[in-house]
C-alpha cells in the first residue's frame, strides 16, 4: 500500500506540472528524449539525464527492458500495468517524459504528501528499499520509453542482453 501512495503522488505531480502531449505527438527528437550518448549500454541525453534506446527491429535496451521488470515488481499494484494508472492511483507513463529527472528522483526516494481540502496523496520514500534505489534509472527509462510512445504496452518481445558491467553494478547495489 505504501509503494503504491508513492508512485501515486509521483504520477500526480507530474501531469500537475506540465502540459501533456499524447504519446503521438512526441518528438523521438526531442533532447529530453533523444539519446545523445552510450555509457557502458545506458543511453543518456545531452543533459545527462538517463533515457532509452529501441533499435530499429524493437530491439530495447537492457536498462529499459530492467526498468519493465522493476517496475512491475514494484510500482504496478498501485499505478497498474505498465504506468496506465487505476482506481488507486494515477498514470506514471508520461511521469518521465514530463517531469524533471531530478524531480521523479527526490519524490521517489524522499516520497512527498500532499494533503488538503482538493487531495490527499502520499507517496512515501523508497529510498533505503534496493529494489526500487538499484533500478530507478531503469524504472525512469521505462517509463520513458512507455510514454513516449517507444515501446507499446506488455512485455517488450526483444531485449539486449544484460551486460557483465550490468551484473556487475547490480550486485554491487544488491549486496551480492
Amino acid at each position: 500500500m505504501t509503494r503504491t501512495l508513492t508512485l501515486l503522488a509521483v504520477s500526480a505531480l507530474a501531469i500537475a506540472a506540465s502540459g501533456l502531449h499524447a504519446a503521438e505527438e512526441i518528438s523521438m527528437d526531442d533532447p529530453n528524449i533523444a539519446a545523445a550518448y552510450e555509457e557502458d549500454g545506458r543511453y543518456f541525453t545531452d543533459d545527462g539525464v538517463p533515457t532509452f534506446n529501441i533499435a530499429e527491429d524493437g530491439t530495447v535496451d537492457w536498462p529499459t527492458f530492467s526498468g519493465f521488470r522493476r517496475y512491475h515488481a514494484e510500482c504496478h499494484v498501485c499505478h497498474g500495468p505498465d504506468g496506465e494508472g487505476s482506481t488507486y492511483a494515477p498514470a506514471l507513463k508520461k511521469s518521465a517524459v514530463t517531469l524533471d529527472y531530478y524531480d521523479f528522483v527526490d519524490v521517489v526516494t524522499n516520497g512527498r504528501k500532499k494533503v488538503g481540502a482538493a487531495e490527499n496523496s502520499v507517496m512515501p520514500a523508497f529510498g533505503t528499499n534496493p529494489n526500487v534505489m538499484c533500478y530507478l534509472d531503469d524504472i525512469y527509462t521505462y517509463l520513458k520509453a512507455h510514454g513516449s510512445g517507444a515501446i507499446d504496452r506488455g512485455r517488450p518481445a526483444k531485449k539486449e542482453r544484460k551486460s557483465d558491467v550490468f551484473a556487475e553494478n547490480e550486485n554491487a547495489c544488491m549486496g551480492s
